[in-house]
């Protein structure tokens, strides 16, 4: 049995389109030069938890993500929050949306408190209402000391709780967050991913990442895309099962490795005194020394992306 057929044998590829998730996406395409789609044929259902959007820089996460925020229209094909089509009245999931972009930038002289009143204006949050919130937020996000510390003098872990307060501000149905973790240390890596499991409820949280770990420590349910295609969805339990028994390790000459990763998907190399450790993904043992061993969802990241590589 191949890889692929052992996840649609599970029964946890994408699933049809119906009318039971609030969140719609049906055919989804966007296109930025007549021969380029940063995303196409794209349909996906989502319903409350933290999904996890899961590909290499440029796989078209972003495009996806400014499309659900509204901040840009479709090519073709039309997503829809609660049946309505937010192309032509995106107000109702405006209403109820908390956006955190890849980009989010603040600004250096206001204090935390001092932007959220501002970012709860914007928003058209009453006065009383926006202050309660705000204090509620700032306690969440573990930012009540420095809330009157100009923005400017934050790290960059605390500019992305910062980042998740003002998203949360109205309370959001549906959270989207673009790689919130790029270029934060390892200990506020861990931090704001502990904040996001916290977030999860009955609300939908989306999070878009290249980095597998953060996606392996939150999500219910992993979204693999590449080249503007979705590849796969399923949950992380079937995806590792799907490399149950495909993936080896064994010691291999140093001289040999550029050869190994021209014949083999190689997903990690460790150097020892002896060789190169190495991880391979194949069907059958690539050497008579290899032995199995327990698959990660980087090893099936890595086998996604390198072999559905998605058509434009």
């Amino acid at each position: 049995m191949t890889i692929q057929s052992s996840l649609q044998n599970q029964g946890k590829v994408l699933p049809a389109v119906g009318k039971t998730c609030p969140l719609v996406i049906q055919d989804l395409g966007k296109q930025y030069r007549r021969d380029f789609w940063g995303l196409r044929h794209f349909t996906l259902e989502l319903d409350s938890g933290i999904i996890g959007l899961l590909g290499p820089n440029g796989a078209g996460k972003s495009t996806f993500m400014r499309m659900l925020a509204t901040i840009t229209k479709p090519t073709e094909g039309k997503i829809t929050w609660r049946g309505v089509d937010i192309a032509t009245r995106p107000d109702p999931l405006r209403d109820v949306l908390g956006y955190l972009p890849q980009d989010f930038g603040v600004y250096p002289n206001l204090s935390a408190l001092e932007f959220l009143e501002y970012m709860a204006a914007i928003k058209g949050l009453p006065a009383k209402t926006a202050r309660q919130r705000i204090d509620e937020l700032l306690q969440v996000v573990n930012l009540v000391d420095a809330a009157r510390r100009p923005l400017g003098s934050y790290s960059g872990g605390m500019k992305q709780r910062i980042g998740i307060a003002q998203a949360l501000l109205n309370d959001p149905q549906l959270l989207i967050v673009d790689e919130p973790t790029a270029g934060l240390d390892p200990e506020e890596r861990v931090r704001f991913r502990s904040l996001l499991a916290n977030l999860a409820g009955n609300r939908i949280i989306l999070l878009s990442t290249h980095i597998v770990s953060d996606v392996e420590a939150t999500a219910a349910e992993i979204v693999l895309i590449n080249h503007g295609s979705l590849l796969v969805r399923a949950t992380p339990e079937a995806l590792l099962a799907s490399l149950d028994g495909k993936v080896w390790s064994w010691l291999a000459p140093s001289d040999r490795l550029d050869a190994l990763k021209q014949s083999h998907l190689v997903t990690s190399t460790v150097r020892r005194a002896e060789g190169m450790l190495v991880r391979v993904v194949c069907e059958d043992s690539p050497h008579p020394q290899a032995q199995l061993i327990d698959p990660t969802l980087e090893d099936v990241y890595l086998y996604q992306v390198s072999h559905n590589g998605g058509r434009q």
